[in-house]
């Protein structure tokens, strides 16, 4: 059993573990280009990620979309994204070195994200990292996405750990509600895609570079 501080650390994926940007934002106007639509810019479509790709598709085409038609275009974004998800996507500056760093001081490491679980796994493996994480959960996982705290409350079950043992580590509000959901902590990082969000919902901890997030799991141990 690690002696860290948090023996479970959560990561969001988008805007926490990777630089995901471009290949969302060029797969979202690919899907655009398909219905006919011209490009957005790339910050507004940063600013629409974290729901998940339903939500992303609804806030990317507008309101005078139907439901059937965010769910063909969604096809679309889904085919498109899958093969182009690792096109610039990178890990962030220091996360692979941190990453390392936990697992070798025994915590226990999972994803929580809203992104369709099997291309989070792909992104991860291709990236070299997936191996570093005993779980990695989408929004396809469970029933409902996050905020919903049933992914982090499924991985305290999983690991026997009580809540106050586990950190949610990610760039948006939606994490720190995830985390307050579950009675868990939350580390946000000001590097991703909506650190304007923590603002309004300030998390335990705050941190501007990747690997800051090892002092904070470890506490000194």
């Amino acid at each position: 059993m690690s002696t860290a501080r948090f023996p479970l650390a959560i990561f969001d994926l988008d805007g926490t573990l990777i630089d995901s940007k471009l290949d969302l934002a060029h797969s979202v106007n690919a899907t655009r280009a398909h219905l006919g639509l011209p490009p957005l810019n790339h910050e507004l479509i940063s600013k629409y990620v974290g729901n998940g790709a339903p939500v992303l598709l609804r806030r990317a085409l507008g309101p005078e979309y139907s439901d059937e038609q965010v769910q063909a275009a969604l096809r679309y974004f889904i085919a498109y994204y899958h093969e182009h998800r690792l096109d610039y996507t990178r890990l962030y500056p220091g996360m692979g070195q941190a990453l390392e760093q936990l697992a070798a001081r025994g915590v226990r490491l999972a994803v929580l994200t809203n992104k369709p679980v099997k291309i989070s796994q792909a992104i991860l493996d291709g990236l070299g990292v997936g191996r570093l994480f005993f779980r990695v959960y989408g929004g396809n996982s469970f029933e409902q996405k996050k905020p919903h705290p049933v992914g982090i409350e499924t991985l305290l079950i999983e690991t026997g750990l009580a809540a106050g043992s586990a950190l949610m580590v990610g760039d948006s509000y939606v994490d720190v509600q995830t985390a307050r959901n579950a009675g868990s902590a939350c580390c946000g990082v000001n590097y991703g895609f909506q650190p304007e969000t923590l603002r309004d919902y300030p998390p335990d901890f705050l941190i501007d570079r990747a690997e800051q997030v090892v002092e904070i799991v470890l506490g000194g141990a």
